[in-house]
């Protein structure tokens, strides 16, 4: 094992100037938003018009789990993006990969508008369905870590957390594009008129292609990271995979365990929570829409105000306050949706929303930090969605039929045992806050000398 300490710690990361990172924040929050912009409308067409338009043959929850069954398909192709756009992200570079993510993402989501439904041509319909789906996700999974990287590999050591905001905003902004684009194309067709179950739900979709052009413009138009430059001149004879999970498989499994929470509650919030809200409690759609832009917004705020503190009080205290915050609002919030009072079920996604980006705000510069250079996209790319697997694949299926077989409690103990899962995994983990990035990629990453820290102490 390699020991961090001595002159490694003293190396001085190489740091954009602030042009620079202007335009790596830019790219890196405009590739985010447009890619988890077609991965949220799916999910939120999938909660509320799939069952009707790709299942209309089975009954309420059959259709329900059905529909939800694609959406997490999704996360059965993100660790193959994360190992597939991970080596070649840390072979060939950081912007080459992110590119071609952001491509394969916005001709899927445009494939997802353009599949006729299951009365037109059958059962091959939800076939095409799923296929584009795990594109979606097998781009997915090679996006977040490339974003994260280009910003935390080039971003000054005191202000990384700052800089990977960008990456995490992206997220948020998702959520309010495509809650307000679904609102927008309810207004104009009526809520479950015939022309918006046949096509009007395709526009969101079909408005990839517009998105698409601006990302890849930016995302073109940025430099690769100088950190990556540097490693790629090394002789590396390994295969990042191999090599991460052979010097770093505690650290893979310690990530994924941190992200599940957030996952859990991103993916309940966005999608099964409205599903139930539409389908058991029979709220009107336009008011579960706008109730997810308001959330939308509510993350985007936390998620900056957590990012920034990262910075002063460390990476992992800031996640472990999440977590504990997580904890009993899991023991509060379907409850509260349950109650079948609009207001509290506004309370409870807002509230949910505003948990997320505690727990997300600073994981984009966490995450790369652990890792060392050489197998870096691969190491955050493979936990972070292996932990989406997890956190945000199964809970959405499984919640319909918990609460068909066992009542509402089995729904909230699953959640509250997703948060303490990653609170566990968080406290196991080490503080990363200040580290240079180019520290000479140890095999673990150990506890860091105080001068080494910047302005946390671990």
């Amino acid at each position: 094992m390699t020991d961090v300490t001595g002159d490694d710690c003293g190396m001085k990361a190489p740091q954009g100037s602030r042009t620079t990172m202007r335009r790596v924040a830019l790219a890196s929050y405009v590739g985010s938003a447009i890619e988890f912009y077609d991965f949220f409308i799916y999910g939120t067409a999938a909660a509320l018009v799939f069952p009707v338009v790709f299942f209309p043959r089975l009954g309420p929850l059959m259709a329900t789990i059905a529909s939800l069954g694609t959406f997490a398909a999704a996360f059965l192709a993100r660790p193959v993006g994360a190992a597939v756009f991970g080596h070649f992200g840390d072979r060939i570079g950081r912007k080459n990969a992110l590119v071609v993510t952001l491509v394969v993402m916005g001709t899927s989501s445009i494939g997802v508008g353009l599949i006729p439904s299951t009365d037109t041509i059958g059962i091959a319909a939800p076939l095409l369905l799923i296929t584009m789906r795990l594109l979606q996700g097998f781009a997915v999974g090679g996006e977040w870590a490339g974003a994260a990287l280009m910003s935390a590999e080039q971003a000054p050591h005191s202000r990384r957390g700052y800089y990977c905001m960008f990456t995490q905003l992206g997220l948020g902004t998702a959520l309010v594009l495509g809650n307000v684009v679904f609102l927008g194309v309810h207004g104009a067709f009526g809520q479950s008129s015939s022309a918006f179950l046949q096509w009007g739900w395709r526009i969101p979709f079909l408005l990839s292609a517009v998105l698409l052009a601006v990302a890849l413009y930016v995302r073109l138009h940025v430099e690769e990271s100088p950190v990556f430059a540097e490693s790629a001149g090394q002789d590396h004879a390994g295969v990042p995979i191999a090599e991460a999970m052979r010097h770093q498989g505690r650290e893979v499994v310690l990530a994924a365990g941190a992200v599940v929470g957030m996952f859990m509650l991103a993916f309940q919030a966005g999608t099964y929570f409205p599903n139930y809200a539409a389908t058991h409690l029979h709220f009107n759609e336009d008011l579960i829409l706008f109730v997810g832009v308001v959330g939308g917004l509510t993350s985007i705020a936390t998620v900056a105000a957590a990012a920034t503190l990262s910075d002063t009080y460390g990476r992992r205290r800031v996640l472990t306050l999440g977590a504990v915050l997580a904890l009993p609002w899991t023991l509060l919030v379907f409850p509260l949706i349950q109650s079948g009072d609009p207001v509290r079920y506004a309370v409870a996604i807002i509230g949910t929303y505003a948990v997320i980006g505690v727990m997300m705000g600073p994981l984009a510069a966490f995450i790369p930090e652990i890792f060392a250079t050489r197998y870096r996209y691969t190491g955050a790319g493979l936990s972070y969605n292996v932990g989406g697997i997890l956190g945000g694949a199964l809970p959405p299926v499984l919640s319909p039929m918990l609460l068909s077989s066992y009542g509402s409690w089995s729904i909230t103990a699953m959640m509250a045992g997703f948060i303490v899962l990653t609170l566990v995994s968080v406290l196991m983990l080490t503080e990363t806050a200040g580290r240079p990035m180019d520290i000479a990629d140890a095999p673990r990453l150990t506890a860091l000398p105080q001068q080494a820290l910047g302005p946390v102490a671990s």
